[in-house]
């Protein structure tokens, strides 16, 4: 069975790797010490706990995965986080990213659509002490309104398109991190970053592969 050390080890040997797209050859030291501090393992199936470690996506019911650990921890990264923020994840799945983010920020809000997945990511987020997320079942697409504006906003399944919705809820200066569709089928990780005005730039990080956003909207603007 891996270690947790092995997984950080392994995260950290991805960031070399992709070092030319990410401009950087390491990650935050405070997301390395979240990925470290969340036992990984509490939040896959038992059947798979033996893989929890792993540097790779694992099935947790229902046609949904938990991130491989390498993206979870870029995606932290990429928000660029302060521990004053506020951020509004879309897609709990098994609260693993959840988790993380609740490390490194005062508040952070989810929508997972699946009603099995956030009632049980609510429980077991509770059971293991992460007191400052609040977890809402509900279609992500468009945001949560109630708490906005948000520092960040993170999206842990692929979208054929960058919700509007999304964008208007974040402050200036804020940052969604977000899987979107290509045109050729494949997905690539993208930061926007809002900037006054309502202007926003966008940044193209890598090619990844999620479950896709489901939901009514994700086919329209």
């Amino acid at each position: 069975m891996s270690s947790i050390e092995t997984m950080l080890q392994d995260i950290e040997m991805e960031v070399k790797l992709t070092e030319r797209y990410l401009g950087k050859d390491r990650l935050d030291e405070r997301v390395m010490a979240a990925m470290k501090q969340v036992p990984r393992q509490q939040f896959v199936p038992e059947s798979v706990q033996s893989w929890a470690f792993y540097d790779g996506p694992l099935p947790i019911g229902l046609g949904q995965t938990i991130s491989q650990p390498y993206i979870v921890a870029l995606m932290s990264d990429l928000l660029n986080t302060d521990a004053n923020d506020t951020i509004l994840e879309i897609g709990t799945g098994s609260g693993y990213q959840t988790a993380v983010l609740s490390c490194l920020v005062n508040q952070v809000y989810s929508i997972e659509i699946i009603a099995d997945l956030a009632n049980k990511s609510r429980a077991r987020l509770k059971s293991l002490g992460f007191d400052n997320v609040t977890v809402h079942h509900g279609d992500g697409y468009y945001g949560w309104s109630e708490y906005a504006p948000y520092d960040g906003i993170i999206v842990t399944a692929a979208a054929p398109h960058i919700p509007k919705h999304l964008v208007e809820q974040l402050k200036t200066g804020g940052r969604l991190v977000i899987p979107v569709d290509r045109p050729d089928g494949y997905q690539e990780l993208i930061v926007l970053k809002k900037r006054a005005n309502n202007k926003v730039d966008i940044q193209k990080i890598l090619d990844v592969s999620f479950v896709p956003l489901t939901g009514e909207h994700t086919t329209t603007r």
